[in-house]
C-alpha cells in the first residue's frame, strides 16, 4: 500500500504557524540574507560598534560625526543577518512506536503514535523555516543514522524531507550520543540542531551529547514526545506490557507499581528540565494527544518573545 507523505503535514497546524517565525537565538551562520543573527558585521539596520578606519576600509562607511568629535577616523560596523542552517534530528527507534489510542484533552479521534507524531512536529518545523527561506535538513537515526537529506532552502525541498520521514519504520534501540557525535562533528558551521525524540535513552550519553552541541555554538531544541499513557499510567487490572527494543514481557498489577512509576518519571523529567536549563537548550515535553497547532504556536510565540528581549 502506497503512503501519502503529505498527511505528516496538519493542515490546522500549518494554518496557525504561518505567520510566525523560528528564529535562532543563538548566533549562527548562513549564507543568504535572513532572520538570525550572523557572527560576521555588515550592512544591516542594526548598529554594533565603532572600531578604527585601517587602509583599505571603504571610506563610506566612515562616521563623520565621530571624526568631527574625536579627530580620527572610525567605521561604523552593523550586524549582519543571515539565514538559518537547521538539521532535524528524528528517533525512528522501535519505542517510537507506541501509542495508546487515546483520544484523550477533548479529542474525538485517536491520537498519533509517538513516531507519527515526531514526524508531523518535523514536518512543521522544515515547512515554517523553507517559508523562511532558511535550510533545511534532516537526520533519522535508531543505534544508526537510517538517513541523510542535506539542507537545502528551496521551498520543494519540503518534499525530501517528507519522504525520508514516511519511509521509515521504527526498529532497533537507540544510541543518541554517536549520532549526536556525529551531527556535530558534520555541522562544521554554527545553527539550530532540532531533537525529536521520547529520550529513553541512557542520560549519561543523551547530556554528553547535548553539551557537544552547545560546545560547537549549536543552537539546541529538544522536542520529547510522549503518550498519555507514559506520563499518566492509567492502567488497570493484570496487564501483560510488551517490552520494545528488546526488553522482553512483563505481566503486572500495574495499580502497585503506579506510584513507583510516577515518581520514577518525574525525577527523570526534572533531570532534564535541569540538564537543559544548564546548557540553554530549549525543552519540551509534548503529549500525543495534545493539537500540535497549538503546541507549536505556544512554542513559537514564547521563543520570539525571548529573541526579542535577549536583542537589547
Amino acid at each position: 500500500m502506497t503512503r501519502d507523505s503529505r498527511r505528516f503535514l496538519q493542515p490546522e497546524a500549518i494554518s496557525r504557524i504561518s505567520r510566525l517565525e523560528l528564529q535562532a537565538r543563538n548566533v549562527v551562520e548562513g549564507f543568504l540574507s535572513g532572520l538570525h543573527r550572523s557572527p560576521y558585521f555588515g550592512q544591516s539596520v542594526e548598529f554594533v560598534q565603532h572600531r578604527e578606519y585601517v587602509a583599505g576600509d571603504d571610506p563610506r562607511r566612515i562616521d563623520w560625526k565621530a571624526w568631527s568629535k574625536t579627530d580620527k577616523y572610525y567605521i561604523k560596523q552593523y550586524e549582519e543577518d543571515t539565514n538559518l542552517r537547521c538539521t532535524l534530528l528524528v528517533d525512528v527507534s522501535e519505542s517510537m512506536q507506541f501509542g495508546s489510542g487515546a483520544a484523550g484533552r477533548g479529542r474525538k479521534t485517536a491520537s498519533l503514535n509517538k513516531y507519527e507524531y515526531a514526524c508531523a512536529v518535523a514536518a512543521s518545523l522544515a515547512y515554517l523555516l523553507l517559508r523562511q527561506q532558511d535550510s533545511v535538513g534532516l537526520v533519522t537515526f535508531d543505534s544508526a543514522v537510517r538517513s541523510v537529506v542535506p539542507g537545502r532552502s528551496k521551498r520543494n525541498h519540503l518534499h525530501s524531507v517528507l519522504a525520508a520521514l514516511d519511509a521509515q519504520d521504527p526498529a532497533e534501540k537507540t544510541d543518541l550520543y554517536s549520532i549526536l557525535e556525529q551531527v556535530a562533528d558534520q555541522q562544521s558551521q554554527r545553527g539550530m540542531i532540532v531533537l525529536i525524540s521520547d529520550l529513553f535513552v541512557p542520560r549519561d550519553g543523551l547530556f554528553k551529547g547535548l553539551r557537544l552541541l552547545r560546545h560547537r555554538g549549536h543552537d539546541v531544541l529538544l522536542f520529547q514526545i510522549l503518550d498519555d499513557e507514559e506520563l499518566d499510567f492509567n492502567y488497570a487490572g493484570t496487564t501483560r506490557f510488551e517490552g520494545l527494543e528488546g526488553a522482553g514481557d512483563l505481566v503486572c498489577d500495574p495499580r502497585a507499581l503506579r506510584d513507583g512509576y510516577l515518581a520514577a518519571l518525574r525525577a527523570f523529567l526534572d533531570e532534564l528540565r535541569r540538564h537543559c536549563s544548564q546548557n540553554t537548550i530549549d525543552f519540551q515535553t509534548i503529549r500525543t494527544s495534545e493539537h500540535l497547532d497549538a503546541v507549536l504556536a505556544h512554542y513559537l510565540n514564547h521563543r520570539v518573545g525571548m529573541g526579542k528581549s535577549g536583542r537589547t
